[in-house]
């Protein structure tokens, strides 16, 4: 735990920090780019987050939870991964015309071959980057993130002012895997084999096709949005909900990858060692949401300013999406352990049921709801989130004892903090003069939520006021290290 701990600390301070630019890059490119250039980049680039879950095969997931890793099967692993990523590369590159004419959207297909050349690049660092997660080696990982950030962030702002358009992002994207396949080569562990192999690739493709159930289910699922509103609306619609998403999805941004790093590998061990998954996935789901809900509330009481101040006023029309997206990611928040903890028990497919049932409430909410209004989209979309929630509450009740009742008194007191944050950003948004700029607002608003979230906190006895307590004492101690002699 204490190693997990610490990695979790350089994980989020190596993720905080990319996201931050590639915010501050999102926030410079919705005043370069237009709508519709956006939406072209985001359709396009569902497809080819659908294509990575195949490209992948499961293979990340194997080398994190299999018990006796040997290099033989590393070595399959390797093997595994590189047949799928070049196999994907060229089927995305020969399919793109297709897409292109299926959309009426010429701008899909020179953006689509970009990314597509990426998939040949890919599997040159995956293999060390998921042995590295296993191993709980957040400092390696950061310093490949810092890399493949900064790559991306220069890259796309200096292509997008040249007048690059939707290009600026798939060359960007391009580039930014070129440099971690770099990066991660003098960070390779010790003995780790070159040479591919496929000695033992039937344990791997075992394994493999169970998580790729699941990962392909969820991928699709995370695509539909974009794909049936493109199909029944514009771009331009796809771009506003792209907007209103990457709004909501803030938290999931500051967070980064810290809200999932090493859960697989951690679940896993727990679950060799013969050990109940309910008291961590109970207390992780805890301090997520203490977080996260609180995150949302704000998101959706504020987020006429955040949209005014981080975009400008031609974002304005997808604000009335963000409440409904608001409401399905915080319902989803409570669930976000469980498909890791059933790959982490060797079961991989079980999460590919509620996901696809979610997906197919997706499709026909959407259809019934959409009528050229982005809001009803988004409610379409919220309404199937909620829809899933208890073949999930089932699940995890059968398979871990987790019942609906210990997790709903468990997040009780994240509720509690969330609406009476959001009372209070309610009443202060109020209390200040409109005339007032966005940002100004929400700066005035910062420290006194801040305050009130920590009293919440305080107040309910939430079990995320210990860990706020923990970094004190180490944060403390790094800054009287920095602090000059006298």
């Amino acid at each position: 735990m204490a190693d997990l701990r610490r990695s979790l600390i350089i994980n989020f301070l190596s993720s905080s920090g990319a996201t931050f630019l590639q915010f501050v890059v999102s926030v410079l490119l919705a005043r370069i780019l237009s709508p519709s250039e956006i939406g072209i980049y985001s359709m396009t680039v569902v497809f080819v987050n659908l294509a990575h879950v195949f490209r992948d095969f499961g293979v990340n997931s194997y080398l994190q939870r299999e018990d006796n890793l040997t290099p033989d099967k590393i070595r399959s692993a390797t093997g595994v991964v590189f047949t799928s990523s070049w196999l994907i590369a060229t089927a995305l590159f020969l399919a793109s015309g297709w897409l292109g004419r299926w959309f009426n959207e010429p701008g899909i297909v020179p953006v689509m071959r970009v990314l597509a050349i990426g998939f040949f690049f890919i599997p040159f660092g995956a293999i060390t980057s998921a042995l590295l997660s296993r191993e709980f080696a957040a400092e390696k990982q950061a310093i490949v993130n810092a890399v493949g950030t900064t790559s991306f962030c220069v890259s796309c702002l200096v292509l997008a002012k040249l007048g690059f358009g939707s290009m600026a992002l798939a060359w960007a994207n391009l580039i930014n895997i070129l440099a971690c396949a770099l990066a991660y080569i003098p960070l390779r562990p010790k003995n780790l084999p070159w040479s591919p192999s496929f000695k033992h690739w039937r344990s791997v493709a075992h394994f493999g096709l169970g998580s790729l159930l699941s990962s392909c289910a969820g991928s699709l699922n995370n695509a539909i949005p974009d794909i049936l509103l493109g199909k029944l609306g514009t771009a331009r619609h796809v771009g506003l909900l792209s907007r209103a998403n990457s709004t909501v999805t803030i938290f999931t941004y500051v967070a980064g990858s810290t809200v999932s790093y090493g859960a697989v590998s951690y679940l896993a061990q727990s679950h060799h060692r013969g050990e109940s998954l309910v008291p961590v996935l109970s207390r992780a789901t805890v301090l997520l949401t203490g977080v996260g809900w609180a995150a949302l509330a704000l998101t959706a009481v504020l987020g006429q300013d955040i949209v005014a101040a981080l975009y400008g006023p031609k974002w304005g029309e997808c604000v009335p999406a963000i409440l409904p997206l608001a409401i399905a990611a915080a319902v989803g928040m409570m669930f976000h352990y469980i498909p890791m903890a059933v790959t982490a028990i060797g079961r991989p497919y079980l999460s590919a049921v509620p996901t696809m049932i979610t997906l197919v409430s997706r499709i026909g909410f959407g259809v019934l709801l959409f009528d050229g209004s982005l809001v009803n989209f988004a409610w379409a979309l919220c309404l199937a989130t909620v829809a899933t929630a208890p073949s999930v509450l089932m699940q995890q009740k059968r398979h871990f004892g987790f019942t609906a009742g210990i997790l709903l008194r468990a997040v009780a007191p994240s509720a509690i903090v969330a609406l009476g944050t959001a009372a209070a950003a309610a009443a202060l948004a109020a209390l200040l003069p409109d005339t007032l700029a966005p940002m100004t607002r929400l700066l005035i608003m910062a420290v006194p939520l801040a305050a009130v979230w920590y009293l919440l906190l305080r107040a309910t006895r939430h079990e995320l006021v210990g860990e706020i307590h923990r970094l004190g004492p180490p944060i403390k101690a790094r800054l009287m290290l920095l602090r000059p002699n006298v």
